[in-house]
């Protein structure tokens, strides 16, 4: 049997400042969208422009990194692993969402000023 990966590499542009969210014994989390945009040509020929949206979690030293240095409209390079969670919400429906845990990011653009 093969062993199994879990690991995601993507570059794209943050939709949001980060948010930090600070826990007992000194441990942070940072939370912030990463845009990713795909170019295809479609029947007609014409080229269009998918944007997928991901949400990526960091942990206690690559918070300190991501406060430093990103921001919204950062472009960054993202290395990590998928995270796959279920919750109940308001109504009693169970609900999905997937994450990436960030382990290793690199800024490629400076978001604009203002």
């Amino acid at each position: 049997m093969e062993n199994s990966i879990n690991h995601v590499r993507l570059s794209g542009f943050t939709g949001s400042h980060p948010v930090i969210v600070n826990f007992e014994n000194n441990k942070k989390m940072g939370r912030v969208s990463l845009a990713v945009n795909e170019f295809y040509r479609n029947s007609a020929g014409e080229t269009v422009n998918q944007t997928q949206w991901f949400n990526l979690v960091f942990w206690n030293k690559k918070v300190e990194q991501l406060e430093a240095k990103v921001k919204k409209g950062s472009g960054i390079r993202i290395e990590g692993r998928l995270s796959n969670q279920s919750y109940t919400d308001k109504k009693g429906d169970i609900r999905y969402s997937t994450e990436i845990i960030v382990t290793n990011f690199e800024v490629f653009a400076e978001a604009n000023a203002g």
